[in-house]
């Protein structure tokens, strides 16, 4: 069987790739042809293929390091790298796309611009760059109720929701985001929502009084994992932006003072819908950190978060190109 290059594996769609990695104290390099991480175990090391093909992002944590040719590898093969801190949080990078959001992302002449273009299209206009963000509040609306209602798996793992209570938050977030003014008021709706859902997701697993801490400074297990969590689920909207070739600084919600914006947007669809529940589950459980990023991939997956992350800002670009060229 003729073996294939690096370039050749961008044809698998990063939508159906599987894995989103966090390493720490490890090197990554090519050995053999192959991009491999390697771990030093005394006097032996270790080495451990990584499967590129099926790889959407990497992000590298405390005492890692990466060589040109890894890179190299990675590039062609479509797979974002990420810097991050210990625990996968904070994430920073050499690059100029956030100060909090920063991804080096493989470069290449012949990204897709369809999309691109369609998002330019809308997005100098004030009002439909609005109606863009209304977009995406729906559907992370869409996603939170489907999931923490109807998803079998929530309950199996110990996350008994009041149903009642929580559609009657979601319905009632309807209305103002469709009469909303401007971003702020979404950005205000968001919030209170986000508060009210920590409240029901405590409740659900008895995790007690909770409150949500500043990134990085919460000594809880939930908001450790909240965090943590978070920056995985950015790993995903930041490769969502890449395939479709969107630049991260055109935000449609948190954008004006945050050039990678975009990311934050899009992470938004998925992470509490996903993420949040889980935090609280594992808090609860015990789990350690390997286990709780293990679960929250295996949610990712389950789920189909980047597929849905993808579909959504297709269908917004599309839908408001078509309003922008019949106005």
């Amino acid at each position: 069987m003729e073996d294939l290059a690096p370039s050749d594996l961008k044809t698998i769609l990063h939508s159906k790739r599987a894995n989103l990695y966090y390493l720490q104290h490890c090197r990554v390099l090519v050995k053999g042809g192959r991009v491999s991480y390697v771990t030093d175990e005394g006097r032996e090391s270790r080495y451990w293929n990584i499967p590129i093909a099926n790889t959407t992002s990497i992000l590298l944590g405390t005492g890692t390091s990466i060589t040109q040719a890894a890179m190299r590898e990675l590039a062609k093969a479509g797979v974002l790298v990420g810097f991050c801190g210990g625990g996968g949080t904070p994430l920073f990078s050499a690059t100029e796309v956030d100060v909090d959001v920063a991804w080096l992302t493989p470069q290449s002449e012949y990204r897709p611009t369809e999309y691109l273009q369609h998002w330019v299209r809308f997005w100098f206009d004030d009002a439909l760059r609005l109606e863009a963000a209304k977009a995406f509040q729906r559907s992370r609306l869409a996603t939170i109720r489907t999931l923490w209602t109807t998803d079998r798996a929530l309950p199996d793992a110990g996350f008994n929701v009041d149903k009642a209570r929580l559609e009657a938050a979601v319905d009632a977030q309807l209305p103002p985001i469709d009469n909303a003014r401007d971003t702020t008021e979404l950005l205000t709706l968001e919030a209170r929502l986000t508060r009210t859902l920590f409240k029901l997701a405590a409740g659900s697993v008895d995790y007690g009084e909770f409150t949500r801490a500043k990134r990085g400074s919460g000594t809880d297990p939930a908001n450790r994992f909240l965090d943590h969590g978070n920056y995985l689920a950015y790993g995903l909207a930041a490769t969502a932006c890449w395939v479709l070739g969107l630049p991260h600084g055109l935000a449609v919600l948190h954008g004006k003072t945050r050039r990678g914006g975009l990311v934050f947007d899009v992470a938004d669809l998925i992470k509490d819908g996903v993420i949040l529940p889980q935090a609280f589950i594992s808090a609860v459980r015990g789990d350690e950190e390997q286990e709780f990023r293990q679960a929250c991939i295996q949610r990712l997956t389950q789920v189909e978060a980047l597929d849905g992350m993808i579909d959504t800002i297709k269908r917004v670009a599309e839908d408001l190109a078509r309003r922008a060229a019949s106005e």
